[in-house]
């Protein structure tokens, strides 16, 4: 995501891929949210997303499933689709943009200059690059190489997760029992409402808690035979194990989300418990958050502490997250206290206001930044209303598929000369007559003009005037354009 990201803002950009191609083995992430949807949106390729998966409520928290249809986007669901597709969806996206992936290409360290980081690979061949960035997961070479802490919380449950054959067939679904949490699936299945319909076809996913926290060793087919029988009093005839792979709830997250010249996203920068479905989702926006300040620092647009709103503004998401999963993992647990825990929290969220304030926060359509005080859509995702322009009716995700900040006026009578900006903002006069909501907060006095950025939050509002719009313009897309003599 932040390779196309980069790509285009006409940023030479090139991906190390350990892997020696781009089929990535087993499940990991089974889904992405609401608000990644969107995002996926704001860059014109969400069809592509969409048409691979299934559409289905899935936003929950713990055990409680959290129905978001009622809320004010086109996206008002989550999106089933495994990692592997989504990798490989974005892996043709970014081929379409002429971005090289070096499969095959491991990184074994690095040293930072003063302009530049030299990049050293398995291979003997050296790279040469103004920045680096970490998306290589929780156990990060770039990180650790960067020497930046990842402080938190060691794990305290762990779960095998497999994909394998079995002579019988086993009950399909998600259960609880003294023992733990198990659960079985396969990748093709039918939505009929809620309810889940599995195909007879291909490997069964099978995942497994274990009685206690292993995070050390690589499990086996007899740990998995085991586990089984232990919880579900048989194996199910289990055998040829495609892929195994242990996860644990361990939680962390990098002291800091840049030093210098390298920089962290996705689970280089947080790690915690897989439950929510919210890490892939939180990978992808922090992609999207970094890529075009990145590119601005690197084509001399804007100065290079922009970056540092990179931190500033995705570390407390993160923090976020950590928080709601090591909840959640908690109301996991099988005791008789949890359980009436658990059940509190289950009623809880079916009052309304509770209902939208978590829903909010899992499928991540309650982000907001802190760009100070002011409207509420000042820090927030810009709503994807359909507007009149001198062009017809236009979505306004529309204008951000080219990850170029957006000038939107609605009618205010500006008094400042914003032309200087015209090489890197789009300007468009709009006209749109519905309500303005935005999620859990509702319904938002109608702006006169805003300022969106190419990750889609609004960077200033207009209060009926063009107080300090341009501050906000080169705050967030540099100083103006000198004007030629």
């Amino acid at each position: 995501m932040l390779a196309g990201e980069l790509a285009l803002a006409g940023v030479d950009i090139a991906v190390i891929e350990r892997r020696p191609n781009q089929e990535l083995a087993g499940s990991r992430a089974l889904g992405i949210s609401s608000r990644t949807i969107e995002v996926l949106d704001q860059r014109g390729i969400a069809d592509r997303f969409l048409s691979a998966g299934k559409i289905a409520q899935i936003t929950g928290f713990a055990v409680t499933r959290l129905d978001i249809s009622d809320f004010p986007t086109r996206h008002n669901y989550g999106l089933a689709l495994r990692q592997k597709r989504i990798e490989r969806i974005l892996a043709e996206w970014v081929k379409e943009l002429n971005v090289p992936i070096l499969y095959g290409r491991e990184i074994t360290g690095f040293a930072q200059h003063d302009d530049r980081v030299e990049i050293a690979l398995a291979d003997g061949e050296p790279l040469r690059a103004e920045y680096l960035v970490g998306c290589d997961g929780g156990r990060s070479l770039v990180r650790k190489t960067a020497g930046i802490d990842f402080p938190g919380w060691d794990p305290t449950t762990s779960s095998i997760l497999a994909e394998v054959e079995m002579t019988e067939t086993p009950p399909y679904g998600v259960h609880r029992s003294p023992a733990g949490v198990y659960a079985f699936g396969r990748e093709e299945y039918e939505m009929k409402g809620t309810e889940i319909i599995y195909q007879d076809v291909g490997p069964i996913g099978v995942m497994v808690t274990e009685p206690t926290p292993n995070s050390t060793s690589e499990p086996t087919l007899r740990d998995l035979r085991e586990l089984l029988v232990a919880v579900c009093g048989t194996d199910y005839g289990v055998h040829n194990v495609t892929w195994i792979s242990r996860f644990t709830d361990m939680t962390r997250q990098a002291a800091q989300y840049r030093k210098g010249r390298v920089l962290l996203a996705g689970d280089a920068a947080h790690v915690h418990s897989p439950i929510g479905g919210q890490g892939l989702s939180a990978g992808v926006q922090d992609a999207v958050n970094l890529g075009w300040k990145l590119a601005q620092v690197i084509k001399g647009t804007s100065p290079d502490d922009l970056l540092d709103t990179y931190h500033a503004e995705r570390h407390p998401v993160g923090a976020r997250i950590l928080k709601n999963t090591m909840a959640q993992v908690a109301l996991h647990r099988e005791d008789d206290r949890t359980v009436a825990a658990r059940d509190i929290v289950g009623d809880l969220l079916k009052m309304e206001e509770p209902r939208k304030y978590i829903a909010g926060m899992m499928s991540g359509l309650d982000i907001r930044y802190d760009l100070g005080d002011g409207h509420p859509l000042l820090g927030r995702r810009m709503p994807d209303l359909d507007i009149l322009t001198a062009s017809g009716q236009r979505r306004v995700f529309s204008f951000l598929h080219s990850a170029r900040p957006l000038l939107l006026n609605f009618g205010l009578r500006l008094d400042v000369d914003i032309s200087p900006w015209f090489d890197r903002v789009q300007y468009v006069d709009a006209k749109y007559d519905g309500r303005w909501e935005l999620p859990v907060i509702g319904d938002v006095a109608a702006p006169a003009a805003v300022l969106v950025r190419p990750d889609g939050y609004v960077a200033w509002v207009s209060d009926g005037t063009s107080d300090r719009l341009m501050t906000a313009l080169t705050t967030w897309f540099g100083a103006p354009a000198k004007r030629p003599d």
